[in-house]
């Protein structure tokens, strides 16, 4: 895999990046640091952690990711000066209070969720620090639309930012992004930064797949003009596109297979709606009429894509590292993006 540049900035990643969301939950911690092993065997030099994981997120469990990260470097004298790491700071609470206190993010929790995220990670600098969800009235993670009566003041966008350059000014942070981000937001980030002589957003980080396409109906144009680049996350779905709940379901599974079965609270979720199944397993059809497996389509889908500087994967097992990273190189013939097209035309996006 070449290397590939984020954005304006200097950090050079591989196109695939290691997901971490399921360590402290799925995965327990000597697992996560075979899975760690082996990712750098395999030449990925990009993680992508959050302060809020393990997902679920509980109480028990937060920062429990980062920890996992943080004794792995410790045990690896060496391994963190071969890697690119990203990390995020929470928005507002959403419904985790031991996250986030109050209905907000302020200047001041930016810069102590750094210093927690610095001290779990045992690492003196963070390579790529994002914001996690926007403080601000968004339609994310499953909302769809806009409402302007949800709106409420809040720490600006400006003031943000003024708290992220403290923080790259301390060396603390090299280069920030945002994640589940709209346009607007994505535009007002690089206006003020280039107004206020503040750091530059490189990256956003949302989601991006068969069943959720939304990005390419406004924040692929934004992002292409404004030399920002995308980090793909849920490549698979939420394991949708990977074809193992084609014959079950999400729900009464005898032997749950993955998080949409365990776990209760994500079949509430977008990836838990009927549609997204009945779509995905479309796209999973298509996958097997062309000689791929479902999961080698859907990875390639983003591997493939202009849109796409680096995408991350998440994964519970050594075994299933090696089956996304062996879908490298996987190419999509002509006729088969046109029939992902002709799916996504009738389908549009049933997870966004």
């Amino acid at each position: 895999m070449n290397l590939v540049s984020l954005g304006h900035s200097d950090l050079r990643v591989t196109p695939i990046c290691l997901g971490t969301m399921t360590f402290g939950q799925q995965v327990a911690e000597a697992e996560s640091h075979r899975i760690l092993d082996r990712s750098l065997e395999r030449g990925v030099n990009f993680i992508d952690t959050a302060e809020m994981y393990a997902v679920p997120a509980t109480a028990e469990t937060c920062g429990s990711t980062e920890t996992f990260i943080g004794r792995w470097f410790a045990n690896n004298p060496g391994a963190r000066q071969k890697l690119v790491l990203a990390t995020k700071v929470a928005g507002p609470s959403r419904g985790m209070p031991w996250v986030r206190d109050g209905q907000g993010m302020t200047a001041q929790d930016i810069l102590a969720s750094c210093e927690g995220s610095l001290r779990r990670l045992q690492t003196d600098v963070i390579d790529l620090y994002q914001i996690h969800w926007p403080e601000r009235n968004v339609p994310a993670f499953g909302a769809v639309y806009y409402d302007p009566k949800k709106d409420r003041a809040g720490t600006s966008i400006h003031e943000q930012l003024q708290a992220l350059g403290e923080l790259v000014k301390a060396g603390k942070v090299r280069y920030i992004g945002l994640s589940n981000e709209t346009p607007y937001g994505v535009h007002e980030f690089v206006r003020l930064a280039e107004q206020h002589g503040l750091p530059r957003v490189a990256t956003v980080q949302n989601p991006y797949c068969l069943i959720n396409r939304s990005l390419d109906n406004g924040l692929d144009e934004t992002m292409h003009h404004l030399g920002v680049s995308l980090l793909a996350y849920s490549p698979l779905g939420f394991g949708l596109l990977t074809g193992k709940y084609d014959e079950t379901g999400i729900q009464g599974v005898a032997q749950p297979q993955g998080r949409m079965a365990i776990y209760e609270s994500m079949q509430k979720q977008r990836w838990g709606r009927p549609e997204a199944l009945a779509v995905a397993k479309i796209y999973n059809q298509l996958a097997r009429e062309h000689g791929l497996t479902p999961t080698q389509l859907a990875l390639a889908f983003c591997y493939t894509n202009w849109r796409v500087a680096s995408t991350i994967i998440g994964v519970t097992s050594v075994a299933q590292l090696d089956e996304c990273l062996d879908a490298w190189g996987t190419t999509l013939s002509a006729d088969l993006l046109k029939a992902i097209d002709a799916i996504r035309w009738e389908h549009r996006d049933p997870a966004q």
